[in-house]
């Protein structure tokens, strides 16, 4: 008689890290977010001495050096929840579709994000961060549902380059409509110019409640399907054969990374990059195993992102080059690497 073999748990079929090397990598980049906050309050346009730091977070404003401290709280804070959910929002959707290409800017998203929020500003008169965000998630929402209908077409389906050349071809169908949007409109153009670029400067406590809930309902959804996005690394079969209701996972997944890349691009502009750099980087040190990649992702986007910030100041005091540019100068030849590396070319 024969004996019909269950299929493995998901589980069962990633490659392992130890444990123990997983706790001791999770200490290593904890202490590196917490160094990347420090250099984010010490250094800038005015470096300040690690006594004023201790001082300004203690409440102390009396001098230029505290006040100057205080003023990067705010900006410190979003860098490292903007950081964070633009990570683990990268690794998610890299999971969702099997893509290694995937990432919020690469696939469009932060550009649809971007003509919602124009479109609001130039002929709704939307000026609050609360209503950019409703609106960079339907536009961010919309533009990811297109791209993976029109990289799925055809034979093969949605496969990595499919996705990345639709992505490509989407963002540059929409920077020109958002020119179009903008270019006529002097009243917004400033603001828009600014936001466009990408950055955390002039962050405030507002800011931060604000897109704070968001983030946070965005970051349990993701984290809520770690366990599932492994069962959909086996193949949508397999996946479905283990129990997992693929269709529903893959749309829940889908929504908290939208949650997230929608919130973001809210409040810090269109970040390009953080999302494609660091789920690549953090496979390195725990593997595919979502429950910790997803974690990881999120740690280290933060320190990805307040350290470009940290630079953007020092580089170029004393003005300072906004984070969206520095992301991109980081993130463009890793682009070129992971393409050359991956070796797709099915079309």
């Amino acid at each position: 008689m024969s004996v019909t073999q269950a299929p493995p748990a998901p589980d069962a079929v990633l490659v392992r890290r130890p444990a123990r090397t997983r706790v001791t990598w999770l200490l290593v980049v904890a202490a590196a977010l917490l160094v990347a906050m420090a250099a984010s309050l010490a250094f800038g346009s005015r470096d300040v001495a690690w006594s004023d730091v201790w001082s300004a977070l203690g409440g102390a404003d009396h001098t230029l050096e505290e006040a100057a401290v205080t003023k990067r709280v705010p900006r410190t804070l979003l860098a490292v929840a903007v950081g964070a959910a633009l990570g683990l929002a990268g690794a998610v959707m890299q999971g969702v579709t099997r893509n290694p290409l995937a990432d919020p800017g690469i696939l469009g998203v932060n550009m649809g994000a971007s003509l919602a929020v124009v479109t609001a500003m130039a002929y709704f008169g939307l000026a609050s961060v609360s209503g950019y965000i409703w609106v960079a998630m339907l536009g961010a929402a919309l533009t990811a549902a297109f791209v993976y209908a029109v990289g799925s077409l055809g034979r093969g389906g949605a496969t990595p380059l499919k996705l990345a050349l639709a992505g490509a071809a989407t963002s540059a169908a929409i920077a020109s409509l958002v020119s179009a949007v903008v270019l006529p409109r002097n009243d917004i153009s400033d603001t828009f110019r600014l936001w466009q670029i990408g950055g955390v400067g002039g962050a405030s406590y507002a800011q931060l409640g604000t897109v704070a809930p968001f983030l946070g309902v965005g970051c349990v959804i993701c984290l809520a399907c770690a366990r599932a996005l492994n069962s959909l690394a086996l193949g949508d079969e397999l996946a479905a054969g283990l129990g997992e209701r693929v269709a529903l996972v893959r749309a829940a997944a889908a929504l908290g990374a939208v949650v997230l890349c929608g919130a973001s691009t809210a409040v810090a502009g269109p970040i390009a990059f953080v999302g494609l750099v660091v789920p690549h980087a953090c496979r390195l040190l725990v593997g595919v195993d979502h429950r910790w990649l997803l974690l990881f992702s999120a740690l280290s986007g933060a320190i990805l992102l307040t350290a470009a910030d940290v630079a953007g100041r020092v580089v170029a005091r004393p003005s300072e080059i906004e984070v969206g540019i520095v992301t991109a100068l980081v993130g463009a030849p890793f682009f070129i690497h992971i393409v050359r590396r991956q070796k797709v070319r099915s079309l």
